[in-house]
């Protein structure tokens, strides 16, 4: 599985049972454009910034996990997914359009992971 198919769109605030998106739904910077044009460095820096405002956002970290699996850093993307996976949940929309709960994606982020230690969403 490619960490491209991994690339979530924020969509936070919505309950796990209701995919769909509505126009309350809170917007959460998780760099989609960045990820899915390979500018890596860049949503690393954009999502590490948005943390501030929303440490827990699961959107945020699975793409902040998959901008730092597609540098290298599998260790600091391992810790993002884990950290999705023990929180909040979302339904998230993935890059292929499909919709999936967001414990759900962080656990296939870490599947996706090479044996020593990556993923992203929109």
């Amino acid at each position: 599985m490619s960490f491209a198919l991994l690339i979530v769109a924020a969509v936070s605030g919505q309950g796990i049972e209701t995919p769909i998106v509505s126009e309350a739904t809170d917007k959460v910077e998780v760099a989609y454009g960045a990820l899915a044009e390979g500018r890596n460095h860049e949503a690393i820096a954009s999502l590490t910034s948005a943390r501030e405002a929303s440490p827990s956002d699961p959107a945020a970290l699975i793409n902040l996990g998959t901008a730092y699996a597609r540098v290298g850093k599998a260790e600091k993307a391992r810790e993002c997914f884990e950290a999705a996976a023990r929180g909040e949940r979302f339904m998230l929309q993935l890059a292929d359009g499909s919709w999936v709960d967001s414990r759900r994606a962080a656990r296939m982020a870490l599947a996706a992971l090479p044996q020593q230690g990556a993923f992203a969403s929109r």
